[in-house]
């Protein structure tokens, strides 16, 4: 009977301090592994990163595509762009020409003409 009493009397002294430890644990755990936790903010910050990256990527592959488009536009026509797409989208090589490699040209259908081959 002593024994348990003592227990008892024992117990009261460790079981606050016990359950404030495993509170702290509980939310500590939580602050670095959970939802919104650091690891959760770090793996975020590494997808923004890489999303800037690849919007950077996109915005010059995109400017690029607007300039010679622009050069397309009847106002402002540059003439050897206007013969390159006209080169690849009829397969035409002038008959004094040098063609080193392999010629570029379609073998699937383009803008409504037959393929070349």
């Amino acid at each position: 009977m002593a024994l348990v009493s003592e227990l008892k009397r024992r117990a009261r002294h460790v079981v606050g301090p016990l359950v404030g430890s495993l509170l702290v644990a509980y939310f500590a755990f939580h602050a670095i592994e959970g939802d919104r936790g650091i690891k959760t903010w770090q793996r975020l910050d590494q997808e923004v990163v890489a999303a800037t990256g690849t919007r950077a990527a996109l915005v010059a592959r995109r400017t690029a595509m607007e300039a010679r488009v622009a050069m397309l536009h009847p106002d402002s026509l540059d003439r050897d762009l206007l013969e390159e797409r006209a080169r690849l989208l009829l397969g035409y090589v002038p008959a004094n020409a040098v063609v080193m490699g392999e010629p570029i040209i379609p073998t699937t259908r383009l803008a409504g003409f037959a393929p070349v081959r």
